[in-house]
């Protein structure tokens, strides 16, 4: 990873955020570019990685081999190594056991000591020593459905949400350091559905071919762009991002899905990541007249939120304080080009 001088003073100095993920290569497909922006902006970004990734199926023909698949746990190690330093991130690791994805019906039970198994307090504790540790200012993590129903991402929402609000807690676990209360919490929402139609637009004009082949996949379900509060411009990191999923190489085949559609056109067509605001400890911050753009908006490098905006009820919101209304109302000014 490039170390960079913490000296020299850009845009994001002075700022840490934490992005927490089930498995390696979860980083590099949900938000990637925006950490790898931030981080080279100067915003200290650590990504958490609950589990080893062990029970993942190679994915990419390639690395079905010798040497990998009889040390699967080393091999996606030395992968998020390898994808971190991309990104341009720090990087822990949780500890626990990848719990698979069950897809038999009916589904088999999870195996034994696996992270979706795991007591979701002792879970919990452990990140909040983190947070206390680290002291970000923006949490990253998934919504209630884990971005997708895998048993480990729903475990890291539940995880998350139970150490954003223990982390600022005095009375809670002092022997995992002092207090900190985390400024603002979003989920990551990598797949949605109005993102692969534009693209795939994009492509049928350019005569590039028909559906892109991530959107097949997502055809079908609810859109949840209904649900984003925050558009980060961050089309110059897709490069970062792509070289952090190859990086994945027993997960991510380069000739695959991931790479269908070309990185120019994703920087033309689609130049952001989106990202729904789960909570805040600083106020309101939404504008009133379209999207966030900054996941540090109205946030203080200096310091945390103090006890008494804290105590506000007006000022700790959720996602859904902004009705429905107000969102579709601002959607065709918030909406990229390429006939949205």
């Amino acid at each position: 990873m490039k170390v960079r001088d913490d000296k020299v003073q850009t845009p994001k100095t002075g700022f840490r955020l934490l992005a927490i993920h089930a498995h390696p290569d979860d980083e590099a497909s949900k938000g990637a570019a925006t950490m790898a922006r931030y981080a080279a902006e100067g915003a200290e970004v650590t990504v958490v990685t609950c589990t080893g990734g062990e029970r993942g199926s190679i994915l990419n023909p390639a690395m079905d081999r010798p040497g990998v698949v009889d040390r699967m746990a080393d091999v996606r190690r030395e992968e998020m190594a390898a994808a971190a330093a991309a990104l341009g991130v720090r990087h822990r690791w949780l500890g626990y056991v990848d719990s698979g994805l069950p897809e038999r019906d009916p589904t088999p039970p999870l195996p034994d000591g696996c992270f979706a198994l795991q007591d979701v307090d002792e879970v919990a504790a452990r990140v909040v020593a983190l947070i206390r540790e680290l002291r970000p200012h923006v949490l990253v993590t998934y919504d209630e459905n884990g971005g997708y129903p895998h048993p480990d991402h729903v475990m890291v929402h539940e995880v998350s949400v139970r150490a954003w609000d223990r982390a600022a807690d005095p009375g809670y676990r002092p022997e995992l350091g002092e207090p900190w209360a985390v400024s603002k919490m979003y989920y990551s929402h990598g797949f949605v559905r109005r993102r692969f139609e534009a693209l795939t637009r994009a492509m049928e004009e350019r005569g590039l071919g028909g559906d892109a082949p991530l959107f097949s996949r997502w055809r079908s379900m609810p859109d949840i762009y209904e649900r984003v509060t925050t558009r980060v411009e961050c089309g110059d990191w897709f490069p970062a991002r792509d070289d952090a999923l190859r990086a994945h190489a027993t997960q991510i085949d380069p000739a695959g899905a991931f790479f269908a559609v070309p990185t120019e056109l994703q920087q033309e067509v689609w130049p952001t990541e989106e990202f729904e605001l789960a909570a805040s400890r600083v106020g309101p911050t939404l504008p009133a007249d379209g999207m966030e753009t900054d996941l540090f908006e109205g946030v203080s490098a200096d310091g945390q939120p103090d006890r008494a905006t804290m105590e506000g009820d007006d000022l700790v919101r959720t996602a859904d304080g902004r009705s429905q209304g107000d969102r579709s109302q601002h959607e065709q000014s918030t909406d990229h080009g390429s006939g949205e």
